[in-house]
């Protein structure tokens, strides 16, 4: 062994930081590999995922936050055997640099280990989509996304104790005791956010509507496309991106227009005082026989609503089944059309279009 490599250097030996950077290196030619080996010991524990999430999905999901888990574990195990330099002990507001610099290695290592652990919950999350998808029910579909959320916040909570456990060498146990003397106060400024809290679980329980469902609250219309801890996304006919409150979800009248049975269409024609009773009758029975040729119509009414002295009204009802928007628009303009024709070889004129 080279003389020159016992000098010190920094109150560490330079073999030292030789063995160290002979480690860091091997570690960051080989992490590749070591992460996917231990990936697939990690995949291997979980035997009954694979007929839903194969190998190599896991090992894409969870392979990068592996690798700088284990670099970051050897990088600060490593500098953990060389002695702090006193030349570079400084006190900074009652805080050592040695402290500063042990609680920063901590904090990237714990914020390595929580990311991996977010990484594992998209798997299993990926795992009940997938079983989700296998079933007509919706309401599988949003409670994955609504709990892979609500565990992805608890580990996020779950990095910030350990930080402050170990990196900051705060006593969990009393900052937990001393949070309950400020939880009426942490309720009162985010109740708002608490109400939307369990208005998602409101939601996500008695189901008032789903993800994919077409909905109406206060003046917004539009199709569901998430449902989260806080808020629901709704896409509107204008092709917008609304977030609604989840309370307000909750507490506002809305109507799930994917639920309802039937489409209802209705028609006024105001026609002129001066029609005589037999063209009116002939009109009514066209009305009549036009709707009962429709096959997407399940039940029809055609009267003579009201007679008035500046109009004569005849109403046209009719009920189809739950069959998509554009064609239930195309059906109203064909009977629009007819009814159009129908007056026209009858010669019946609207009210007030001699005016």
């Amino acid at each position: 062994m080279p003389e020159f490599l016992q000098n010190s250097f920094l109150d560490n030996p330079l073999m030292s930081y030789v063995w160290i950077a002979v480690v860091l290196i091997t570690m960051m030619l080989l992490k590749g590999v070591i992460s996917r080996f231990l990936c697939s010991i990690l995949y291997g524990f979980f035997p009954k995922a694979k007929k839903y999430v194969d190998r190599k999905q896991f090992i894409a999901l969870v392979l990068l936050p592996m690798e700088w888990f284990i670099v970051w574990t050897v990088v600060v195990f490593s500098l953990h055997k060389l002695k702090f330099p006193e030349v570079l002990k400084v006190e900074l507001y009652k805080v050592s640099t040695q402290d500063i610099a042990d609680a920063i290695g901590k904090i990237i290592l714990i914020v390595f280990f929580i990311r991996l652990l977010i990484r594992l919950i998209d798997f299993f999350a990926l795992i009940f989509e997938v079983q989700a998808n296998q079933t007509a029910d919706q309401s599988d579909n949003q409670l994955v996304v609504f709990f892979k959320d609500f565990f992805k916040a608890v580990a996020v909570i779950l990095g910030i104790l350990l930080i402050s456990r170990f990196a900051f060498n705060f006593n969990v146990t009393n900052l937990i005791t001393g949070l309950s003397i400020v939880t009426a106060a942490i309720a009162l400024a985010t109740r708002e956010s608490l109400e939307n809290l369990i208005a998602s679980f409101i939601i996500f329980f008695d189901k008032p509507f789903t993800v994919g469902d077409l909905v109406k609250v206060e003046a917004i219309t539009g199709t569901v496309e998430k449902i989260g801890l806080r808020s629901t996304r709704i896409r509107t006919d204008q092709k917008t991106y609304v977030t609604m409150p989840n309370k307000k979800m909750v507490d506002s009248i809305l109507d799930n227009l994917s639920l309802r049975t039937q489409r209802k269409a209705e028609i006024r024609l105001e026609l002129s005082v001066q029609t005589s009773s037999q063209k009116i009758n002939e009109l009514l029975a066209k009305a009549e026989m036009l709707l009962q040729q429709e096959d997407d119509i399940q039940t029809h009414s055609v009267i003579l609503n009201d007679i008035g002295l500046k109009s004569i009204t005849v109403l046209v009802e009719y009920f189809t089944s739950s069959i998509e928007f554009n064609r239930f628009q195309q059906l109203k303009q064909t009977i629009n059309l007819h009814l159009l024709r129908a007056m026209e070889d009858l010669q019946i004129e609207l009210a007030g279009s001699k005016e």
